[in-house]
């Protein structure tokens, strides 16, 4: 965790957030202005970014946007006052439409970055000054210092080699808070193929059967917003349990890095949104699962069923019978 304090002053105006990572000043710096790092932590999870612009001049802008599992879109500008390297940079960050014009009613904040070496890696401090009281508020209220806490908390992933991060350690499962959980997993093999062995109905029968002693019966994949799966599975031979399976419809696609799918056991009301995204990184893959429960009980019951031992057996069989040799 990162994030060791996050602190709102309201006389000074200001929103501070300090965090330290195992990890020289160097390299925190090159987290912080790369896009493609960027897009991996700025945005709480199920909000990723995606940088469409980023001059990285004094005077020049960078443009995101952050996009919710049902496609909902917030976007910002950043216009760089000042850069230190690698020391710190400034910028003014605003809340923007889609052509990247200032919304009216939101404020404007100017907000700096610093980064210094500790004696176990380095420390960043993000300042974040407000013209009143009334905009820190706003802006609090929207959910800024937990959004930050949680966006920021991410970085582990990004500033470590991903496989250093996460080869060998299996299928590893995250309580984010009450109602949402993230599932890691590193395979071996190129995002595209990891993304087509997701949603090719050839390809998903081979792997995602959980343990040994069951079958797929019933494999209806689709890509498509708005379009709906269905997957079944059935225990062979002597194997104990009853057939079962999911259904649920595509709310998002942004191939191949991301799929969002609403999900229910067929037959039963209760409802979780999956949010699945890809990062490859020297011909590996992370595969990361945002799970969004409607509440807690249904979390925990969820997870008591051995559901990530399961995937770890499918994810296994997607190394060894799908990826291996392609």
């Amino acid at each position: 965790m990162p994030v060791t304090d996050i602190t709102t002053d309201p006389e000074a105006l200001t929103m501070t957030v300090t965090a330290e990572f195992a990890a020289p000043v160097e390299r925190v710096w090159n987290a912080f202005t790369t896009p493609r790092q960027l897009e991996r932590f700025w945005g709480p999870p199920g909000w990723p970014s995606t940088f469409r612009e980023f001059d990285f001049t004094v005077g020049g802008r960078a443009q995101y946007f952050m996009t919710s599992p049902r496609g909902e879109k917030s976007s910002g500008s950043w216009e760089f006052l000042s850069i230190d390297e690698p020391r710190g940079f400034e910028v003014l960050d605003s809340f923007v439409d889609d052509e990247g014009k200032p919304l009216d009613g939101f404020p404007a904040m100017r907000m700096s970055f610093t980064f210094e070496e500790t004696s176990t890696g380095s420390r960043m401090v993000n300042t974040s000054y407000f013209d009143s009281a009334d905009a820190l508020e706003q802006v609090v209220a929207m959910g800024a210092v937990e959004g930050t806490r949680m966006a920021m908390d991410q970085l582990d992933a990004v500033l470590q080699d991903l496989r250093e991060y996460a080869e060998g350690k299996g299928t590893r499962v995250e309580l984010i808070d009450d109602t949402h959980v993230r599932i890691t997993r590193l395979v071996n093999g190129p995002r595209e193929l990891v993304w087509r062995a997701h949603h090719d109905p050839d390809l998903v029968r081979q792997w995602m059967l959980g343990p040994d002693g069951w079958e797929m019966t019933e494999c209806v994949m689709s890509t498509t917003v708005g379009e709906s799966y269905r997957t079944s599975w059935a225990p062979v031979g002597d194997t104990e349990g009853e057939p079962f399976g999911f259904e649920g419809e595509v709310l998002l696609v942004d191939e191949p890095r991301r799929a969002v799918t609403t999900e229910r056991m067929q037959g039963q009301p209760i409802e979780t949104i999956n949010d699945l995204n890809l990062y490859e990184e020297d011909g590996a893959t992370l595969v990361t699962v945002l799970i969004e429960y409607p509440d807690l009980e249904t979390r925990d019951m969820i997870l008591a069923t051995g559901m990530a031992d399961g995937m770890e057996a499918s994810f296994a069989r997607l190394e060894h019978e799908v990826l291996a040799g392609r």
